[in-house]
């Protein structure tokens, strides 16, 4: 096909990002630690005000220490929400946990405070709960937060979708007592690969990077008193983030835009509806998401298919974990009280929608109108 491809959402460069690159050459400073990594920590932290960030290899990695600081063990219920990726509950298995799955509510699509509340009527003691903004939409953190706090259970955010975001005027990933950043290509900025523990405590990062850094002890020889990882970030890639940083909030308004532009190109059209927002946050809007109304006989898979014949990348929405093969022996707790599964029906109906931040207008022209060309006729 001669048309170009138009992605979902791809790395987007400007030029800084080279800079600091070649800084990291020129001073041969290009193993996982140095000026970048130190200088990207701060402006991080800065820029959300966390507090305090250490920066790892993933968003992954930083769930996986953020779950061992708090000592997650063998058998250890751990609550995360159903609809997201498994990256957010991969983790807890790595250190032997038992996830058990949240399901989402309707207003956001993240964690619903309703079933929350009800895990806990039949897990009182987990030992910790995870809570995701997904595609860059606060979750209802008062709710959540509130909960966790009656059952002193410490609340880990994972930011990995929605750096930029802020809910209340503050930014998610500073609420919980950890949060998260991912830097994965797709994300609203890149390192390539790449993620950020944050926290409000000063040892917690140190202790992050001491795990992170193959927990080698402070002496002359290698010793080593405690099992660690090799999760740091390199100054190389360390640099790509600093150049990316600066155009953040040029992401988010773009990525904010293109929502706003299906959002009013699909108001006429009762058989579409972009996924709800929290009025308590302003979303980075890193993926716009629809769903087809219900008893419609256009399908998620009859849109993506025409729009990849028009050579548009487009996604279904996440699977939800219970649904998954390896997570098949894990518990389930619906936002309903008959069970009926909030997160199963976003999924049977939804699709993620390109959001690029390189779109252009024809681009953002071509796929409305493919869209809502598989509803004509």
């Amino acid at each position: 096909m001669d048309r170009k491809r138009i992605y979902l959402s791809s790395p987007t460069m400007h030029g800084e990002e080279q800079k600091y690159v070649q800084e990291a050459f020129d001073t041969n400073w290009v193993a996982p630690l140095g000026p970048n990594v130190n200088a990207f920590e701060k402006e991080l932290a800065a820029y959300t005000g966390c507090g305090h960030a250490a920066a790892l290899s993933s968003g992954t990695a930083a769930i996986h220490l953020a779950l061992k600081l708090l000592g997650v063990k063998r058998g250890d219920k751990v609550f995360v929400p159903d609809l997201t990726f498994s990256a957010s509950c991969n983790p807890i298995v790595y250190e032997n946990g038992e996830p058990v799955f949240i399901d989402a509510e309707p207003d956001t699509w993240n964690m619903s405070p309703e079933a929350l509340r009800r895990a806990f009527e039949k897990y009182p003691h987990p030992k910790a709960v995870i809570c995701v903004h997904l595609y860059g939409t606060p979750a209802k953190l008062a709710e959540i937060m509130a909960i966790c706090e009656e059952h002193h259970v410490p609340l880990v955010e994972d930011a990995a979708e929605s750096l930029g975001s802020t809910y209340k005027g503050r930014h998610t990933g500073t609420f919980g007592k950890y949060g998260i950043y991912s830097f994965n290509g797709n994300k609203i900025i890149t390192t390539s690969g790449g993620g950020m523990f944050v926290s409000a405590e000063e040892a917690a990062a140190r202790k992050v990077t001491f795990y992170a850094t193959q927990a080698r002890d402070p002496a002359r020889h290698y010793q080593h008193s405690e099992i660690g990882y090799n999760y740091r970030m390199s100054n190389v890639v360390a640099g790509i983030g600093r150049g990316q940083l600066l155009h953040l909030e040029e992401h988010k308004a773009k990525k904010k835009e293109i929502y706003r532009q299906y959002q009013e190109a699909f108001a006429d059209m009762p058989e579409i509806m972009m996924n709800p927002l929290n009025p308590e946050g302003d979303a980075n809007c890193w993926l716009s998401g629809m769903v087809i109304a219900e008893g419609c006989s256009v399908t998620p898979d009859k849109i993506m298919d025409a729009l990849e014949a028009e050579n548009i990348e487009s996604r279904p929405i996440w699977k939800p974990m219970h649904l998954q093969p390896v997570f098949a022996d894990c518990d389930f707790v619906s936002h309903y009280a008959d069970g009926t599964s909030v997160g199963e029906d976003v999924f049977a109906r939804g699709l993620c929608l390109p959001s690029d931040v390189k779109n252009t207008q024809e681009d953002m022209e071509l796929i409305i109108r493919t869209i809502r060309g598989c509803f004509e006729g």
